[in-house]
């Protein structure tokens, strides 16, 4: 178990110095710069036995000091006094400007690799499988992006260079310690293994609390993000105080997983506390023996004792650290773990360029199913040749959604093939085959921005003459120009300061901006009103003209204009009709105004 746990933390470790790699000057010098003020640290109580044993007394000066001054000093211990004073100053003024320049480079090169780490994770959250999304929910990955990316810095800047220099002070302070009397050294460094045993112990408990703590808080922000996201929800069925309560549940939990993690470090900092203050309470005793017994002087007592005072701190830092580490290691795991989720839409390598293709269409064969789960699609042969519009009705969950989204590469099929212009839909770039399709959703989606940027959010460099055109061709052009600013005007979260069919119209102009050759329009108007979807009609055959067009709508009379209607049930395919005209009167007669809501209405009669 110890093995494997030490396994993971190096795996963790070296991963994450890889990451921060571009960064290795910058942290090499925070090293030297800490790094040069440990003789600083180890000078600090110098100047006190100085004043005791050569100024106040008649002791030889330490051979280092011996060496180095003149004798002009020496000499006099008025100047060894003044000597003691001005070392005293000089390591208060140096030491703090050591620590300015390291904290200014630690900063910046913790922030940067922060922000580079959070950016490779959001980057790879864009790219795993919208199956992943749905089953962790988004706000697990903002969680890791937003609270665990930070590891990074608090592993590679915060923990391992302080633990570096930690090291070296140690090394040097016992190393000082044993010249002037050893004994005392080896009295006080026997509370090591104890602190190293307490450490070990409990370092894997710390972990597991934290990883628990982490899922907690992570889960209690989900129900946060989701209640605010879905509110006029909420507040329409009055479950305020339900999810309210809902909340705190959850939230009480990781307040508790804080406190059993609290609890725990705390104990160990007890035991850590207590073996100090035992170790330092012998080495006062037999310090005070041996300078009974002139085996030191008071002055090297006095120096023995802040170098032991000081001792202790380092070694008790390191506890600290160590256990401290624990919840750094945990949340790294947690991003770490975001970066190895696989992406299930992978680019060949010698994937095709696509600039503009011509729109046909073919479905070979085409199964797919998420999980390994009964298939969403069987069997699905299909060909639809460019500028085709293609009617698509069926009831919920026949596979509607799911054919255009194969379409689009948001999953791969799990047996046969789809092909654009003949060639199979893998064998071209993704970016250049995305750009190939406009889509106009259900429920549009508007960016918390201006409406000049949500239109533009098709083609970034369109000029503003372009994006008023692609507003005026989907009728939105009068409706905006009335608004207070204008294209300008911001939208609100989700853009709901404007009415769905604004919101709708507003999407129908990026399509018409993006101006791709294969037009997915997925119930554009099942959610508007009669007159609303008569302007988005309108609007939209402007559209689909000479585009491959796939409409999934469960209004039959939305479809009257399209080549082929295909219906699916249970993910296999009814009929296909050319004569759409026909069938979709002959529906009519029968009743059947809307594919969906009247046969799920029946069954549930």
């Amino acid at each position: 178990m110890t093995t494997a746990k030490s396994t993971i933390d190096l795996n963790i470790h070296r991963r994450l110095l890889l990451q921060a790699k571009p960064y290795w000057s910058q942290i090499v010098g925070t090293f030297l710069l800490d790094l040069v003020s440990t003789p600083l640290f180890l000078l600090t109580p110098l100047p006190l036995q100085i004043a005791v044993d050569n100024v106040l007394g008649s002791q030889p000066l330490p051979k280092f000091f011996e060496a180095l001054l003149p004798e002009v000093i020496k000499s006099s211990k008025t100047n060894l006094l003044v000597f003691a004073v001005s070392l005293v100053v000089l390591i208060a003024l140096v030491r703090p400007l050591l620590g300015i320049g390291s904290s200014l480079l630690r900063a910046y090169t913790g922030e940067k690799m922060i922000l580079d780490f959070r950016s490779r994770l959001f980057h790879h959250a864009q790219g795993v499988s919208l199956s992943y999304h749905d089953t962790r929910g988004t706000s697990d990955s903002v969680y890791r992006i937003q609270y665990d990316a930070p590891a990074i810095e608090w592993i590679t800047v915060e923990g391992i260079i302080p633990l570096l220099i930690t090291g070296f002070t140690l090394i040097g302070m016992v190393y000082v310690t044993v010249l002037i009397d050893w004994e005392l050294a080896v009295i006080a460094l026997a509370v090591s293994p104890i602190l190293f045993f307490v450490t070990k112990t409990y370092s894997g408990r710390l972990r597991s609390k934290w990883l628990e703590h982490e899922h907690m808080a992570s889960t209690a922000m989900s129900v946060m993000q989701e209640v605010l996201g879905t509110l006029r929800v909420v507040k329409a069925f009055g479950r305020e105080e339900y999810e309210r309560d809902r909340y705190l549940r959850h939230s009480k939990k990781a307040v508790w997983a804080l406190i059993r993690v609290t609890l725990i470090q705390n104990l160990v900092s007890s035991v850590v506390n207590l073996s100090i203050a035992i170790g330092t309470a012998v080495v006062l005793f037999m310090g005070v023996r041996h300078v009974q017994t002139g085996i030191l002087t008071l002055g090297q007592l006095l120096l023995v004792n802040s170098y032991i005072a000081q001792l202790y701190g380092p070694l008790q830092a390191l506890g600290n650290q160590v256990t401290g580490l624990q919840r750094s290691l945990a949340s790294a795991e947690r991003a770490l773990s975001l970066l190895d989720e696989p992406l299930d839409v992978l680019e060949r390598n010698n994937a095709k360029q696509l600039s503009r293709a011509r729109g046909t269409v073919v479905y070979r064969n085409v199964c797919f199913g998420f999980n390994n789960n009964q298939p969403v699609l069987d069997n699905i042969s299909l060909e639809i040749p460019a500028g085709t519009r293609l009617g698509i009705v069926g009831r919920t969950g026949a596979g509607k959604t799911t054919l255009v989204n194969l379409l689009m590469r948001f999953f791969d099929p799990t047996s046969g093939e789809i092909l654009l212009d003949g060639v199979d839909l893998r064998d071209y770039k993704l970016a250049d085959l995305r750009n190939q399709f406009a889509i106009v959703l259900q429920e549009p989606v508007l960016f918390s921005t201006t409406i000049i940027e949500n239109i533009a959010y098709a083609r970034p460099e369109a000029s503003n003459q372009e994006i008023i055109a692609a507003a005026r061709a989907a009728n939105a052009h009068d409706f905006i120009s009335k608004l207070p600013q204008g294209y300008e005007t911001q939208v609100g979260e989700r853009g709901m300061s404007l009415s769905g069919g604004e919101r709708q119209r507003i999407s129908l102009a990026r399509a018409f901006l993006k101006n791709a050759p294969i037009l997915i329009l997925d119930e554009p108007t099942s959610s508007v009103d009669t007159k609303t979807e008569a302007a988005i009609m309108e609007a939209m055959e402007r559209l689909m003209h000479k585009r491959t067009t796939f409409m999934i709508a469960h209004r039959l009379t939305t479809l009257e204009n399209c080549d082929m209607l295909l219906e699916l049930e249970n993910g296999q395919i009814v009929s296909v009709t050319k004569d759409v005209s026909n069938a979709i009167k002959n529906r009519l007669a029968l009743g059947e105004h809307n594919t969906n809501i009247n046969e799920d209405l029946e069954e549930l009669i």
